[in-house]
């Protein structure tokens, strides 16, 4: 069985993989300035790239890897996802835990009302918190 630490190391390079799929398609929407509105199938289709990329990258951290810093730590440590993510930000892994129990209900909500929502607004939403998830490259390689 693998101790923590190791678990820790190869979600730190699922973790990296997963944020240049991210940053890729972020900058496709970007370069080609793809309007949130688009009713283009292809432009759509890189929309929908974008959410489920972040989607995956935001709940990899989240709900994996912060919890195994934790149990890394201290491997009695046992909490809600929000406890986690408050003891991240104690240690210095994070420097938000509102930003990032913001992130997550965002996360939820593509999740649960992704096909219902206005899909502008979702869009919207992750094009906002990319660059801050983004950022997770520098604190974690």
């Amino acid at each position: 069985m693998k101790n923590h630490s190791e678990v820790l190391q190869e979600l730190k390079i699922e973790l990296i993989q997963s944020l240049e799929y991210l940053e890729y398609s972020f900058k496709k929407i970007h370069d080609k300035k793809i309007p949130i509105h688009s009713k283009n199938p292809e432009d759509l289709e890189t929309y929908e790239a974008l959410v489920s990329r972040f989607s995956r990258v935001t709940d990899i951290f989240i709900s994996k890897y912060l919890r195994t810093v934790a149990l890394n730590d201290d491997p009695a440590y046992s909490g809600a996802l929000k406890d986690w993510v408050n003891y991240a930000e104690k240690k210095g892994v994070i420097s938000s835990a509102s930003t990032w129990m913001q992130i997550r209900e965002l996360r939820n909500k593509i999740a649960h009302e992704y096909a219902t929502r206005d899909l502008a607004q979702i869009f919207t939403q992750v094009i906002e918190h990319t660059p801050f998830v983004l950022d997770l490259k520098r604190h974690i390689s």
